[in-house]
Formats: C-alpha cells, structure tokens, sequence
C-alpha cells in the first residue's frame, strides 16, 4: 500500500513553525546561553596558548596554569594601577570646584562681554544640595520604603546572578578547553565527505585571520596605551595615566579610542590649565602623534594587511556595526569581516572556475 507523499505546503509551514518555535526558545535562553557562547571564545582565545604547554605536560595541568598566568598578570596590573587611578580620581574630584569657578568667572563673563548681559544663571554647589534634597524629601518619603528596599533587594539579586555567571564563565571554559580537540574532531566526522577538504580549509584560514587580528590588535592596544600615557604625562597632565590607558584600551574599536582621550584629556587639561592654548595644543598634538604612530607604524607592523581590509571598509564596517548593533556591533564588526572577507575570497576562486565564468557556455542566438 503506498503512502500518500505531503503536501508541499504543510511541509513548508511545518519547517516554518519549527524555525519560529527555535528562534523564539533561542531567544528566552539567552541568559543562559551568553556564558557559554563568552566561555566558548575564551577557549577559542586560550587554546592555542594550551596547545603548546600541552606538550611538555598534560592538558589540563597546562589548562590550569594558563588560568593562574592570566589571575596572576590580572593581579599585578591591578595592584599596581589602582592605587594610581585611584589618586587621579581623587585629583579630578578636586577638579569639580575649579570648573565651578571656570563656569562663574571665565564663562559667564565671556558670554556676557558679547551679548552685554549674562545669559546663564551662576552655578552654586550649595543651593544644588539643598535643591537635592528637597526633591528628596519630597518625592520619596517613609511610606515609600518598602519600594524602595524591595527595589534594593531585587537589585542585589540581579548582582548575585551575574556575579554567579561570571564564576561560571571560567569553569565553562576550562570544560571548552579540556575536550576542544574531541569536539573538533567529532565535528570533522559531521561534514559530508564530498565537502569536508573544503570546509576544513576556509575555517583554517578563517582561523589564522581572526588569531592574527586578535593577537595583533591586543598588542596594538597595549603599546598605544603607553604612548597615550607617556605623552600626556610629559606635557603634565595630572590624570595623563589613566586617560592614556584607557584611550589604549578604548581602542580596540577603531576611532574610539581616539575620540574619547581627546575629549577627556582637553576637558582635563582645560580644568589643570585653563583656556591655555599652548597646553591644549600639545595634548591635541599627543593624540596626533599617537594616531600617526597607530596608523604607520603599529598596524603596519603588527597587523599589515592580515585581515585584507582597506581603511574605507574599516569605517563603513566599524559604522555599519554601530548602526546594526549598538556598541555591541562595533566591538565584533572587524572580526566578523575579516572572516566575511575569508569567505569572500573562496567564493570569487569558486566563481573563476565555473563555466559561466570562463564563458565556455556558448548561446548560439545567432547561429
């Protein structure tokens, strides 16, 4: 007895359906799944770190002493950074009455000796704390303190599951580390036999891209950081450390590094030194002089063209990113084209062996 066939349209909307119904439980587990998809890149990150300890020792000793590495590095740079950023903020704190005083004398009456009466009102910190309180007083009273612990408590909850995320992170990558090889191999198994030699090849080369980017651009990061810091720190910017180190770190998303420590290195400066044009035009030239160290001689030398993208793709993809996907975009977007550009490239070789392309199909229309 033969079996009636489907109809193509319940097919259809049978595969419709089930595409939704994943997508949608993709989406409600996404607090689950963020740990390991961040756990699953720090493994991608580590391995090869791994790989070459993992030949003088077993695996997963090599695994734990990568883990102590990185917390003993991580502990050195905060004990020795904290206590200085921690001065500088104190000494920006300080700040705060000088731009009062800034506001009051310099631009009020800047403002006032061209349109010949004061426009803006004079800032008191006084009156901004009894305006405060006020305000206070007024709209949260005694019978709102039940809101407001249960408002506190939910919040502490909400620090309590992440805070237990962040402990799962690295337990869920030393588990990617500790199989990654029986995964790989277990996912080579999976490809079809016709098309395996081909996959294999374009994910090693988007392998080697990314590796190269990741590893470059950290090094970038980090020395361009002690040029920002060095520099500011001669012209004699009191926080030059910690903006510098940060426009280093900022960095990693191409442009923004730079227009952040300008912008707070001038702001800065402005509180230090006042409207001097000298001091400002020596911190605009530090960051000049750190973009053009940037631009021809860290890049160059330690990324060159490895991801194979010219500065105009830089921007749109580093834009389009942005515009896509907030900060999120931006951070991912170089990494995500340089493995779009691997693909690229595989497809235009495929495409120069096809018949269509070496016009081997005759259309004899006018035969």
């Amino acid at each position: 007895m033969q079996t009636k066939p489907i109809d193509p349209f319940f097919r259809r909307l049978f595969i419709v359906v089930a595409l939704v119904l994943f997508l949608w439980v993709i989406y409600e587990l996404t607090p689950v799944i963020i740990p390991f998809v961040c756990a699953f890149i720090l493994a991608y990150l580590f391995n090869p770190l791994v790989i070459r300890l993992s030949r003088y020792m077993r695996r997963w000793i090599a695994i734990l002493l990568v883990y102590l590495v990185i917390t003993l590095g991580i502990s050195i740079l905060l004990w020795w950074l904290i206590p200085s950023v921690w001065l500088q903020l104190q000494e920006a704190w300080d700040y705060v009455p000088r731009l009062v005083q800034w506001y009051n004398e310099d631009v009020r009456d800047w403002i006032a000796s061209r349109t010949d009466r004061r426009v803006l009102p004079p800032l008191e910190a006084q009156r901004f704390s009894e305006n405060l309180m006020e305000y206070l007083n007024k709209n949260y009273n005694a019978d709102d303190a039940q809101t407001l612990f249960q408002q506190l408590m939910s919040s502490g909850m909400t620090f309590v599951n992440n805070a237990g995320l962040v402990v799962l992170i690295p337990i869920l990558t030393f588990y990617f580390l500790f199989n990654w090889q029986a995964r790989l191999d277990l996912w080579k198994c999976a490809l079809p036999a016709q098309y395996a030699p081909k996959i294999i090849e374009v994910a090693k080369d988007c392998d080697k891209a990314l590796m190269a980017f990741v590893q470059g651009q950290l090094l970038v990061m980090f020395l361009l950081g002690v040029v920002y810091a060095v520099l500011l720190e001669l012209i004699g910017l009191d926080l030059g450390l910690t903006i510098g180190m940060v426009a280093g770190v900022a960095s990693f998303v191409p442009y923004l590094g730079f227009g952040i420590g300008i912008i707070a290195a001038l702001i800065a400066g402005v509180f230090q030194f006042g409207v001097d044009p000298i001091y400002l035009g020596l911190i605009v030239g530090a960051f000049m002089v750190g973009q053009a160290v940037e631009g021809y001689v860290l890049q160059p030398l330690l990324l060159g063209d490895k991801i194979g993208l010219s500065p105009l793709w830089v921007i749109f993809t580093v834009l389009a990113g942005a515009s896509l996907m907030g900060f999120v975009g931006m951070l991912i977007a170089l990494p995500v084209s340089a493995v779009i550009n691997v693909l690229f490239h595989h497809a235009y070789d495929a495409y120069t062996k096809t018949d269509f392309y070496k016009g081997r199909r005759q259309l004899k229309l006018f035969e």
